[in-house]
């Protein structure tokens, strides 16, 4: 698998994105250089994927598949598309407080740390639908891991779309989220019209 070795920091400059957004500490925001750059349309389009692939860790040809997934269903498939990074099982984890960053929810989903309806998956691309509980096996709930990360993520406020029992590390999806509920900084009626041409 291709690893992206920029720091991380460094591609939030890059990008224009405030760290925060990746649960990094907000003391490291900084401005960007090259907010003073004319981008052509193909720039800022491109650029607008480059940020939806690096918030969510998706690379290239999973990116795609997402959006010919999203082409395929009805709707907008812009939204569509935001909807599908959304409900990624590692993304979740993230936005349930389980963990600081998205990496860090996607380490935990491979090492067989979430269950969802009871069953471990390790897939951390699994799609999540209304209805699903996910929660943090037993045996690594009252670990010191999970007590360093809760101590983090204290005052991270879930999405209204999902239930997250931090005491208990379980959670409920409640319903599918519609794209104003995703606090995503990306304008993907640029990618689609990437992706169009």
């Amino acid at each position: 698998m291709a690893i992206d070795r920029t720091p991380r920091l460094k591609r939030c400059q890059y990008l224009g994105i405030s760290p925060s957004e990746l649960g990094l500490d907000k003391k490291t925001t900084r401005t960007s250089s090259h907010a003073g750059k004319k981008s052509s349309q193909y720039g800022l389009q491109l650029k607008e994927k480059q940020k939806a692939k690096f918030i969510y860790g998706v690379l290239e040809k999973q990116f795609h598949g997402y959006y010919d997934l999203a082409a395929r269903e009805r709707g907008k498939t812009g939204e569509t598309l935001m909807v599908l990074l959304e409900q990624r099982l590692d993304n979740i984890v993230f936005r349930m407080g389980w963990s600081r960053t998205r990496p860090e929810a996607r380490q935990m989903v491979v090492h067989k740390f979430v269950t969802v309806n009871g069953k471990i998956v390790n897939i951390p691309s699994y799609q999540v639908a209304p209805g699903d509980v996910i929660e943090i096996v037993e045996g690594k709930k009252n670990s010191q891991r999970m007590k360093e990360i809760l101590e983090v993520t204290a005052g991270r406020i879930s999405p209204v779309w999902m239930q997250s029992d931090i005491e208990n590390l379980h959670g409920t999806i409640l319903e599918t989220p519609t794209r104003d509920q995703i606090d995503v900084p990306v304008d993907e009626t640029l990618i689609i019209e990437l992706y169009s041409k």
